[in-house]
């Protein structure tokens, strides 16, 4: 259809009607004039219109079920991601669980020996290229450290601050070879200088080289003058080897340490020292030994008869004898196992008496006279 003048005035005069149309039904409600004609309209074009849905409808579906397996795609998304902050979660609570029971004992350490400290985590080791045990923990200056101060967890001596930075502190670990601390012996109070030596025990030179010193004994910090760098009574580790000391002035001992250095998390640091030596009070408890059972064993009494004519003593002194009488001649024979002589005296029940003597190594002839 071209675009003319008489064109636009029947589009014009076409939208017009229509909306007239509409006025009247809307006024006219049930009654409305136009309602037979929707009516036939509605018998005429229904089923036009219920074909068309059919053949549309499962396009429709196909559309809807993708729009919902998006929905489901993006439900299970949401689950998922649920479920590993879940993970994560009871995965936190069991670390966190963990330097819980590591923050309570070392409360109980630092309560144990009078200690003032401040709580750190180990956030970073030293640079391998350094050939050095450190860490690097995450307070500094702006909390109160200071260089020279002695670092201790729940289990014993960790080491000392070396280096110290606004937020930030370095600590040189006991076991590094650098790394000297004065120590003190369980008990006996003899003294020493334990040293790193990575990943072995510490290695401990004892001042009087006739020491007394044995596997098991356990070892303290001796303390520094003024505490630095080291705090008295702090547990160090447990002999397990002793060197024979052959005559030197000095003793050497390896001690393992009671902390783990490759395993390091809670930590603290002493920032006010005990007004008195802790001594050993800081130790951890000896492990209860188990109970020794005891079997006692009753001896029989020596020179029991077992009913079948053969005797036997269970002192120093085993005899075994053997009688046989022919009503003529008497023949014995004895074992002797012990120190001892055995004599068996038989009784002929015949006419005669049978006289046996043993002595030495246990083998006698016996002779018989008849009377």
């Amino acid at each position: 259809m071209r675009d003319t003048r008489e064109s636009r005035l029947l589009l014009v005069l076409l939208i017009a009607v229509a909306f007239a149309l509409i006025t009247v039904d809307i006024r006219g409600g049930e009654q409305s004039p136009v309602d037979g004609a929707r009516k036939a309209a509605a018998a005429v074009f229904g089923p036009v219109e219920k074909g068309v849905a059919t053949a549309v409808d499962p396009i429709g579906n196909a559309i809807g079920a993708v729009r919902a397996s998006g929905d489901d795609h993006d439900q299970l998304k949401a689950l998922e991601r649920d479920n590993q902050e879940l993970r994560l979660r009871l995965g936190s609570d069991d670390r966190n669980q963990s330097r819980v029971r590591q923050l309570d004992g070392m409360l109980k350490k630092a309560g144990a020996g009078q200690y003032g400290i401040k709580g750190a985590e180990v956030i970073a080791i030293g640079a391998a290229q350094g050939f050095s045990w450190t860490v690097t923990i995450d307070v500094g200056s702006n909390d109160g450290i200071q260089r020279d101060m002695t670092v201790l967890n729940a289990d014993g001596l960790v080491g000392r601050v070396t280096t110290v930075g606004p937020h930030t502190s370095t600590v040189l670990l006991a076991n590094d070879t650098k790394f000297t601390v004065g120590t003190r012996m369980e008990k006996s109070d003899e003294l020493g200088f334990a040293t790193g030596q990575g990943d072995r025990p510490l290695s401990v030179q004892f001042l009087n080289g006739k020491a007394k010193v044995k596997p098991g004994d356990r070892l303290v910090t001796f303390g520094s003058r003024a505490a630095k760098p080291f705090v008295p009574g702090v547990p160090v580790g447990e002999v397990v080897r002793v060197d024979p000391s052959g005559g030197d002035l000095t003793r050497t001992v390896y001690v393992r340490p009671y902390v783990g250095f490759t395993k390091l998390d809670i930590v603290g640091v002493v920032v006010a020292a005990p007004r008195t030596d802790p001594r050993d009070t800081v130790l951890p408890e000896k492990p209860t030994p188990a109970p020794t059972v005891t079997v006692t064993v009753t001896p029989k009494p020596p020179g029991e008869n077992n009913g079948n004519g053969n005797a036997e003593n269970n002192g120093n002194n085993n005899a075994d004898g053997n009688a046989a009488d022919n009503n003529a001649n008497n023949n014995g024979n004895a074992n002797d196992n012990g120190n001892a002589n055995a004599n068996n005296n038989a009784n002929n029940n015949g006419n005669g008496n049978g006289n046996n003597n043993g002595a030495g190594d246990g083998n006698a002839d016996g002779n018989a006279d008849g009377q």
